[in-house]
């Protein structure tokens, strides 16, 4: 499959589904025991997350951004940008790998598989570390928001 890492029309679209397909720089996070909990939580949060993505749920999908993201974006504008993006690509599905917790940050290595529309049709292959917030009793994806990834000092 073709990496898909520099199609601009997917990185750009899934960069406001703050997947943030230009943050891919690895984090090292103390080594701290996560509670096995933990980490099936975030493992869920980035599954629902992707699928809420996948089935065009973009209202739902605004709820899972960080305060600090939805401070900068109304949700109207956040699902209008998405649904311009809609017949671009196709995603299939996602592969959840190792998942690493300390406090109220985690990182999740993640593979995500779509189907490119315009202007090329191919098969890809996405390989990105998705950062996870915890707030409000619930873990946010902050990828691609770069004010809450420097704000816990990831990048």
């Amino acid at each position: 499959m073709r990496n898909l890492l520099k199609s601009k029309p997917l990185s750009l679209s899934l960069m406001f589904v703050v997947w943030g397909l230009s943050f891919l720089a690895p984090v090292s996070l103390p080594v701290v025991s996560a509670a096995p909990s933990d980490e099936s939580e975030v493992r869920s949060a980035v599954q629902r997350i992707f699928d809420q993505l996948k089935g065009g749920q973009y209202e739902e999908l605004y709820d899972s951004l960080p305060s600090s993201s939805r401070s900068r974006m109304s949700r109207d504008s956040f699902v209008k940008a998405l649904q311009g993006t809609r017949n671009m690509y196709q995603l299939e599905r996602i592969e959840i790998g190792p998942t690493r917790v300390s406090g109220n940050l985690a990182v999740v290595d993640t593979t995500m598989y779509a189907r490119i529309a315009q202007p090329f049709n191919a098969d890809g292959k996405l390989v990105v570390q998705q950062y996870l917030v915890r707030e409000d009793g619930g873990w946010r994806v902050a990828t691609g928001d770069r004010a809450t990834i420097d704000q816990i000092g990831c990048a």
